[in-house]
Order: structure tokens, then C-alpha cells, then sequence
């Protein structure tokens, strides 16, 4: 992507920064001049993360939180705003998978895959769009479903493509409300990319899908830099409530 893209002067939020597509969807807005505000659990790895946008030049802010916690989700924005101003993006991008077929999924699975990839997103989106419409202000919200979404062959991770599917029709619901608002809201659904979560489902399956894919490789998160870009660009300042699908044709559609 160009660096036509400026962001300076912006505040994003990125949620799930500790490793994979989340970091370096932090580390390229940062590259791009916004202020990130980086969410995971991990404290240990967001720590690395801000050592690495500062050491560019950049400014981040890391945020260790659970997002399943109500009152660990109701204060990042509190914090963003306290230390770059009112965030304008918001990248919806942590997840976790389930593995595991419907029958055999304990409750409290259920519960961690439903509030981690559903409701989080859903409840931190009002609350980032609640402050825009108060400051008077437009912003983009770029929610991360997958291509699980739209395609599931039953050897598990039902509820999360369930979850993916649900943030397809929140994107697009939540894109109509917020147009009046200059609110946009875009999704990417990403194919299989190298990342810490797929390592973990390769080990499980015991074998490197991507020798059943059509050009027989795995995606590299850098490869989703100029979607991601586009999205919060004023580029697309006319473009919401789409989902771009970046999957290197792996998938039937």
C-alpha cells in the first residue's frame, strides 16, 4: 500500500495484538501515523508490541484485558481517550476458536467463544460509536469474521464459525444504523493465514492444510496491509457494511 495512507492525528483500537493478524494490524496503522491502542491478554507480548511501535517512531498504548470481563471492556476506550483523544478506528480482531464438535463443547467454552467473538465486539462497537456520535465526529470500525463464516465441512469449530457468521450480519446491520454518523463499518474474512491459532489447528489436524489449497500456501498477515488500509482510508469513504474476503481462492464459494 502506498503511503498515501496517513493516519496521523488518529487514534485506533486494535483488540487481540498479542500475536498474529492483530499485531500487525498494530504495527501497520502505527507505520501509517495513528496512535494504537493495543488490547490482549497477554501483558508480556503487548509489552514487546509497544517496545517495537516505539522504536519506529510510533506511539502505542498497550491494554491488557480479558474482553469476556465487563469491566475490563468498559475501560479501554476510557484509556484511549485519556491518552490519545477519542478513537476514531476500532479493529475487532480478537477470537478464539472452539475445535471441538457441538456435542462435546462444555458450557463454559460455549460462553468464553460467544463473548470473545460475538459479544465483545458488539458491546466495544456502541460504546466506540456512542462517543463518536456525542464528539460529532465519523470513524471506521473494521470487524475481523473469517472464511469459516461461509464455509464449515464439520470436523469442528462449529460455534466459531457461527460467531464468524454473526459478525458478517453485524457488520452489515450496524454499517446501516451508523451511516447517518459517518460511521462506516467494514469486515475482513480471512482465509488460513500463518498465525499462532493456526499453528495450534495444524498440529490438531496433524498436517499443513495448505497442501489442498489451489496454489498450495498459507497467507502472510502482510498480505492483508493494503484491505486493512483501504478500510480505514478515506479511500473507501464510500464503501460500509461489506465484507472483504481475502483467502487466496483456498475456499469453494
Amino acid at each position: 500500500m502506498p503511503q498515501t495512507v496517513d493516519l496521523t492525528g488518529q487514534t485506533a483500537v486494535v483488540t487481540g495484538c498479542s500475536s498474529g493478524l492483530g499485531r500487525r494490524f498494530a504495527v501497520t496503522l502505527a507505520e501509517h501515523g495513528a496512535s494504537v491502542v493495543a488490547v490482549a491478554r497477554r501483558a508480556d507480548r503487548l509489552g514487546e508490541l509497544a517496545d517495537e511501535i516505539a522504536a519506529a517512531g510510533g506511539a502505542c498504548l498497550p491494554l491488557a484485558a480479558d474482553l469476556t470481563d465487563d469491566d475490563q471492556l468498559g475501560g479501554l476506550l476510557d484509556a484511549a481517550e485519556e491518552r490519545f483523544g477519542t478513537a476514531t478506528i476500532l479493529v475487532n480482531n480478537a477470537g478464539i476458536p472452539d475445535a471441538q464438535h457441538a456435542t462435546k463443547m462444555p458450557v463454559d467454552l460455549v460462553d468464553r467463544v460467544l463473548g470473545t467473538n460475538l459479544r465483545a465486539p458488539w458491546l466495544l462497537s456502541c460504546d466506540f460509536a456512542r462517543r463518536l456520535i456525542a464528539a460529532g465526529a465519523g470513524g471506521r470500525v473494521v470487524n475481523v469474521s473469517s472464511m469459516g463464516a461461509y464455509e464449515y465441512r464439520g470436523g469442528g469449530a462449529a460455534l466459531y464459525s457461527v460467531t464468524k457468521a454473526a459478525v458478517v450480519r453485524m457488520t452489515e446491520v450496524l454499517a446501516v444504523e451508523w451511516a447517518k454518523f459517518h460511521i462506516n463499518v467494514n469486515a475482513i474474512a480471512p482465509g488460513a493465514f500463518a498465525s499462532e491459532m493456526m499453528d495450534g489447528m495444524v498440529r490438531r489436524i496433524g498436517g499443513d492444510p495448505s497442501r489442498f489449497f489451489p496454489r498450495a500456501r498459507m497467507g502472510d498477515p502482510r498480505q492483508l496491509d493494503s484491505t486493512l488500509l483501504y478500510l480505514v482510508s478515506p479511500h473507501s469513504e464510500f464503501v460500509t457494511g461489506t465484507v472483504v474476503k481475502v483467502d487466496d481462492g483456498q475456499g469453494a464459494r
